[in-house]
């Protein structure tokens, strides 16, 4: 198994390192879940040095709820601890893979710029 189950008690470790880390927000009761996670599974054997991790909202309903999860499933993508994509709905494998490019080809020195612009912004 090439992904981690996140919990409440892992996620603050799982996501602040350095690096990709991409989230699976599911449900064992979720159709769309269930034809989304072969992917999500293929994409993490691919990937081995991506952070793939799947969070339960049924059991991990305090991090559902922080993340303000409204469909399932939900990627998110965490890069050096910034979110860079947070979507509902599932993907085929292209799609997925042309997200995983996408998110390795950020110039992060430019997305935390305009992170801070944006903070500096609001206050």
């Amino acid at each position: 198994m090439a992904y981690l189950n996140i919990t409440a008690d892992t996620f603050n470790d799982t996501v602040t390192p350095e690096g990709i880390v991409i989230l699976d927000f599911w449900a064992p009761w979720c159709g769309p879940c269930k034809q989304f996670g072969p992917v999500f599974e293929a994409a993490a054997d691919k990937h081995p040095e991506i952070v793939f991790g799947k969070i339960d909202t049924e059991s991990e309903q305090e991090l559902a709820g922080h993340f303000n999860i409204r469909s399932i499933p939900t990627l998110m993508v965490m890069r050096d601890g910034i979110m860079v994509f947070n979507q509902a709905g599932a993907m085929r494998a292209p799609q997925f893979d042309e997200l995983i490019q996408a998110v390795k080809d950020l110039d992060m020195d430019k997305v935390r710029a305009e992170v801070a612009a944006e903070q500096a912004a609001q206050g």
